[in-house]
């Protein structure tokens, strides 16, 4: 198995979850700016959008998106609990907030605010999205420790998009309970090694543009 990435970005959460499956995978580092491969060769030859995360299987089957590919290595690895069964409401709930997280965080708030081409006013446009969208993700983490009643991939994927806040002005100490939930997903093993391997990887990365 194969999981592309780019340091730091949503493909982190793939590797927290396979971190936290003990999964073999060979992890190929992707320059989303240059669209190649650290290993070379173009990466639209691996995703014609040119987006990571993708996960390829040993048999050349692949699978792009968070919202399939978290879902995909949860039920690869059972045993590492990382959702709630098929066909349950735990499990619904899961993907609803795999969808919460991946279009009204994820592209509605973030992905406008990162990207440096984007207008002012639509920066204007994606800060006025804010206020709404973490209110009701605090108030759902109040007196909770993780979205459902226990750690699952969709924690991987808010926590990878909540540590992005600062390098946007976003300020966490706004929302107690999401500010106390990011800190104690800092804190799992899984979570802290991946975010360290990547963070290593990415000041390698910036360091050559300098």
């Amino acid at each position: 198995m194969e999981l592309y990435f780019a340091p730091l970005a949503c493909s982190l959460a793939t590797r927290i979850a396979l971190y936290e499956a003990g999964a073999n995978a060979r992890y190929v580092q992707v320059d989303t700016q240059s669209k190649q491969m650290a290993e070379g060769g173009s990466f639209y030859s691996v995703n014609a959008l040119g987006q990571v995360p993708v996960l390829r299987e040993d048999d050349g089957w692949q699978l792009t998106e968070n919202t399939a590919v978290l879902p995909y290595v949860a039920d690869r690895y059972p045993e590492a609990r990382l959702a709630p069964p098929a066909g349950t409401r735990e499990r619904a709930q899961m993907q609803q907030w795999l969808g919460f997280i991946g279009t009204e965080l994820h592209k509605a708030v973030f992905l406008p605010l990162l990207t440096p081409e984007t207008s002012a006013a639509v920066k204007d446009y994606a800060r006025s999205n804010v206020a709404l969208r973490f209110e009701v993700l605090e108030r759902h983490l109040e007196g909770r420790t993780y979205l459902l009643d226990a750690f699952s991939v969709a924690d991987a994927y808010l926590f990878v998009i909540l540590n992005w806040a600062p390098h946007v002005q976003i300020d966490l100490a706004a929302w107690p309970a999401i500010a106390a939930y990011g800190q104690r997903l800092h804190e799992r093993p899984a979570v802290a090694k991946a975010l360290r391997d990547e963070l290593d990887l990415f000041m390698r990365e910036r360091a050559k543009r300098t």
